[in-house]
C-alpha cells in the first residue's frame, strides 16, 4: 500500500524451521502491536477483507467488550445470505462480483483514490505477496515451476510469478476479479513476437472446492478468512492434495486481541461489510496440515496498522 513507505518498515526473512519450536518473525510498522492503541476514544473503521474492525483506545476496548455479546451480527449475515439465495460462498461471490470488486480493485491497484486505511491494507497485502515470492525463490529459480494461485483476485501474485518464469494456473470465485486479472496480465507481461518470454497465466473462474489437478506449489493468500475453521480444515486438506512439493497459506491469525477487535467492528455495520470474516489460530491450521501428512517449514507474521496475516509454507512430512 502506498501508505507513505516508512523507514520503520522492516524487511522479512523466513527461516526454515525443522524443529518443533520454529522461529517466528514479525513485520511491523509499530512494534510490538499490530494495531497500536489510539490516544483518543474515536474509532475509525479498519477494513479487513470486507469486515470492519473498529480500532479504539485501550480503555474503550475494555468498555465495549462488555456489550459485544449483546449484538446479533449473525442476523445481518442471514439477511445477506437470503438476499443472494445461499450461504457464505454465495455471499462472497456476489460481493466480489459487484461492490466488493470495485472496492478491492482500488485497494489492490495503484490508484490514489483510496483512503488511509485502504492504503495501509494495500501495503500489507503487497508485503504478503513479496514474501510469498521470496519463499518460492529461496528454493531456486521459478522457471518452469507449476503454481496454482487459488483465489488470485486481480492477479497481484500470479503476474509476478509468471514474470519470474513460473507456469501459473490462477482461479477466483469472482468473474469480475478474473477478468481484471487477465487485463492486468496482458498489460504487464511482455512476451516476444516469437512467443518467447514468460508464459501468460491461465485464469479461470472457480471456487476452491472445484480446483483439481497437480502442481508443484499451491498458494492461497487471504482467502481462508471466508471459511470457518470447520470448513477450513477440509479446504486445507483439499489444497494440500493438489500440491506435490509446497503449500503456502496466509490467514488472519486468531488471538484474543484480534478477535475482540473484529467483534467490536461488528457493532458498526456499514455498506461495505458484506462478507463475514473468520480468524484462524496457527495451531488449528497446523493440526489440519498434520492430519493429511504435511508440516510447516517456514512461517512469518506480516502486520501494518490495519492489516495482519500469518504466512506459512507447508511441505509433506
Amino acid at each position: 500500500m502506498a501508505f507513505s513507505p516508512s523507514p520503520l518498515w522492516s524487511s522479512s526473512i523466513f527461516i526454515p524451521n525443522p524443529k518443533p519450536k520454529p522461529y517466528k518473525l514479525r513485520l511491523s510498522l509499530s512494534p510490538p502491536s499490530a494495531i497500536p492503541p489510539l490516544s483518543t476514544a474515536t474509532a475509525p473503521d479498519v477494513d479487513i477483507n470486507g469486515t470492519t474492525i473498529a480500532v479504539v483506545s485501550g480503555g474503550l476496548v475494555a468498555a465495549v467488550a462488555a456489550v459485544v455479546s449483546l449484538t446479533d451480527p449473525e442476523r445481518r449475515r442471514q439477511m445477506q445470505a437470503e438476499e443472494v439465495g445461499g450461504g457464505d460462498k454465495e455471499v462472497v461471490r456476489e460481493y466480489f462480483n459487484n461492490s466488493g470488486f470495485q472496492r478491492w480493485k482500488k485497494i489492490y491497484g495503484v490508484t490514489d483514490e483510496v483512503n488511509r486505511v485502504q492504503r495501509d491494507i494495500r501495503l500489507g497485502h503487497s508485503k504478503t505477496v513479496e514474501n510469498t515470492v521470496k519463499m518460492l525463490k529461496d528454493e531456486g529459480s521459478l522457471e518452469g515451476l507449476t503454481v496454482c494461485d487459488a483465489g488470485c483476485g486481480t492477479g497481484s501474485l500470479s503476474i509476478p510469478l509468471a514474470q519470474e518464469g513460473a507456469v501459473v494456473f490462477a482461479t477466483d470465485i469472482s468473474a469480475a476479479m478474473v477478468a481484471e486479472a487477465q487485463k492486468q496480465a496482458k498489460e504487464q507481461i511482455v512476451t516476444g513476437e516469437d512467443g518467447s518470454g514468460p508464459v501468460m497465466p491461465k485464469f479461470e473462474v472457480k471456487d476452491l472446492e472445484s480446483l483439481e489437478g497437480k502442481y508443484d506449489t499451491v498458494v492461497c493468500l487471504d482467502v481462508l478468512i471466508h471459511y470457518p475453521q470447520s470448513k477450513a480444515d477440509g479446504m486445507i486438506a483439499h489444497l494440500a492434495s493438489l500440491a506435490n512439493k509446497r503449500l503456502i497459506l496466509s490467514f488472519a491469525p486468531k488471538t484474543f486481541y484480534y478477535d475482540l477487535l473484529k467483534r467490536v467492528g461488528e457493532l458498526f455495520p456499514g455498506p461495505s461489510k458484506a462478507t463475514r470474516a473468520y480468524l484462524h489460530s496457527e495451531a488449528d491450521v497446523e493440526t489440519a496440515l498434520h492430519k493429511v501428512g504435511w508440516t510447516i517449514s517456514k512461517r512469518g507474521l506480516i502486520t501494518t496498522q490495519f492489516y495482519f496475516a500469518r504466512l506459512i509454507e507447508a511441505v509433506p512430512i
